[in-house]
């Protein structure tokens, strides 16, 4: 029997999340899907633009995530850029959405994964950064692989 590779199981990640958002304080989310939307989501079929978590009423809902429909549907097609409920515990909503409510914060998706068989969602806590820090850390990650290059030569 072989072992899968770490990771193997990750259907989309949100790389412009880390780029926008100093992230923190992640947590890992059920979301509430129709058959369709998981058979999108096994071809990879998702786009995280501009998608972020929502509170109402007590609950939390993933907005803008857009999942592309499936081919093979039929008559049962779900709507691409549907509110996706979240699944998550009534304290850890109430953490999250207590978070929110400070200046300058908000809770993103950063990636989306099955683990045993059901789809979960890793959402962050995200406090946007300014044009100059996005530029400053574009321009540290590009000296780290200088210097690792440079290391990797000797």
């Amino acid at each position: 029997m072989s072992k899968k590779a770490p990771g193997a199981n990750v259907i989309a990640q949100n790389k412009k999340a880390r780029h926008i958002y100093e992230l923190s304080d992640n947590h890992e989310a059920g979301i509430s899907l129709t058959g369709s939307e998981v058979k999108s989501l096994r071809a990879g079929h998702v786009n995280f633009r501009d998608s972020y978590v929502d509170f109402r009423n007590g609950e939390a809902f993933l907005v803008g995530l857009h999942i592309a429909p499936y081919d093979n549907a039929g008559y049962a097609q779900h709507d691409p850029d549907r509110d996706r409920k979240l699944l998550l515990h009534a304290h850890e909503i109430e953490n999250l959405a207590r978070s929110v409510e400070q200046k300058g914060y908000t809770v993103v998706p950063t990636k989306l994964y099955f683990a045993r068989g059901k789809v979960k969602v890793d959402i962050a806590v995200g406090r946007g950064k300014k044009l100059h820090d996005q530029r400053e850390d574009l321009k540290r990650r590009a000296e780290d692989r200088d210097t690792q290059r440079e290391l990797a030569r000797f």
